[in-house]
């Protein structure tokens, strides 16, 4: 089977290009860097050879996140190493380069496509010492060839879910090869603990979901913003999906009715779609704007539509109530949810719809917590935040402290783990 996708992989190749050239005419891929993908003489290799390279692939935004406080803490650790991070996705690409700008020690490139003689050449130029795959990034040539050059690779909060793990399980003989290829695999939950041990995997660890970590010294900016943040009253719906537009515009009539003076800021997951969302608004006669980085919020506006990535927090700062997007459209609710973890360090009450498979761990501690709640429409959506948006309901300070120590041993186990298998030869 290996050997079947090794071949199909490389007859693909052609057709890949058309597939990358079109996501790039649809603005979905980066105009600039997207030939990291596809073409060697583009791989850009950045490492030194007196160094040891560290190589982390993080699919998207989530999962980037959740490495980060992992790669900082390490940098601090290992003045000999440095580090590679590759992303799939163009928001995650662009949200890198936000992160991690002071440093020059951390290179962002795109993964190529799993084409085995494009991954043969990207580890031959870089030449990372280990490789770390997040969450559930598979890629079989990248795992095989990893391991024909000699390098350990292994996976970090790897989440394998039931669908996922019924389909690695029909081929049952490649699936053990592949995932007998690892040599450390640290699981976001049980469930994946129990997966991974039947594929075949080996030194398999559970400490809890990184995502619980809080980043300490991620920054929340002081801007021309924060005056009429502070004073008004408003609440966020973040990361939502295009399905999701009216069911937060609805959200906002409803709550129009009892506050004039309501302000609804929409994150979307995908900010091309600023746009799409500003029309949508309009047409319900709401007045709207579109921010950008730099721009002040307009007197009067009641639909902030936000046009940046990596700036969440800021408005999570001032928000008492925050609907997490993905969560209501049925179509994704095998691959749902948003990460909530930044609200929730916040002190913000999370909302959320019946569809959070990728987040259903968090969810529950979230919930033990009395820190989220899920909601079947907006009617009731708007329930809850009429309670949250009274003058006399305060933001609650100590409302993520439980999750904060959680998070703190989770990150410890993970660092020390980590550490001890970079430090360890045989591996």
């Amino acid at each position: 089977m290996i050997l079947l996708y090794r071949v199909l992989s490389h007859i693909l190749y052609p057709f890949l290009l058309i597939f990358l050239f079109f996501r790039v005419l649809t603005k979905k891929e980066d105009p600039k860097r997207y030939k990291e993908k596809i073409f060697v003489k583009h791989f850009n290799v950045a490492a030194t050879k007196n160094s040891k390279l560290l190589w982390f692939h993080a699919a998207s935004i989530g999962e980037l996140k959740s490495i980060a406080p992992i790669i900082k803490e390490f940098n601090k650790k290992k003045d000999d190493y440095e580090f590679l991070i590759t992303t799939v996705t163009f928001s995650s690409g662009q949200l890198a380069s936000a992160i991690f700008k002071e440093y020059t020690n951390i290179y962002h490139r795109y993964l190529p496509f799993d084409v085995n003689f494009l991954i043969k050449k990207f580890l031959n130029s870089w030449r990372p010492e280990k490789i770390f795959l997040v969450d559930s990034e598979i890629w079989p040539n990248l795992i095989s060839q990893a391991k024909k050059n000699k390098i350990s690779i292994s996976l970090i909060n790897a989440r394998i879910t039931k669908k996922t793990y019924k389909r690695w399980i029909l081929f049952s003989k490649t699936a053990k090869n592949i995932f007998g290829l690892f040599d450390l695999c640290l699981c976001a939950n049980q469930e994946t603990k129990q997966f991974l041990e039947v594929l075949g995997a080996k030194n398999i660890r559970y400490f809890g979901n990184i995502k619980l970590i809080k980043e300490n010294d991620e920054k929340i900016f002081s801007g021309k913003n924060d005056q009429i943040l502070s004073t008004s009253r408003l609440w966020v719906a973040a990361s939502t999906h295009k399905e999701e537009d009216y069911f937060c515009l609805n959200t906002h009539a409803d709550l129009k009715k009892k506050y004039n003076d309501l302000i609804t800021i929409i994150a979307p997951r995908h900010i091309l779609r600023v746009n799409e969302i500003n029309s949508l608004s309009k047409k319900l006669k709401f007045k709207t704007q579109i921010l950008n980085p730099n721009d002040e919020i307009k007197k009067g506006v009641e639909v902030v539509i936000i046009n940046s990535f990596g700036l969440l927090r800021n408005y999570f700062k001032y928000a008492k109530s925050v609907f997490m997007g993905k969560s209501i459209v049925e179509r994704l609710k095998n691959d749902s949810g948003q990460n909530p973890m930044d609200a929730a360090y916040l002190n913000c009450k999370i909302y959320h719809g019946p569809y959070v498979s990728n987040f259903e761990e968090i969810y529950k501690i979230l919930k033990m917590n009395n820190i989220s709640k899920q909601v079947k429409d907006y009617n009731e959506l708007c329930k809850y935040l009429i309670i949250d948006l009274d003058e006399n309901s305060k933001k609650n300070i100590d409302m993520s402290k439980s999750i904060e120590i959680m998070g703190k041993n989770v990150f410890l186990d993970t660092i020390n783990t980590i550490e001890k298998f970079l430090n360890d030869k045989n591996y």
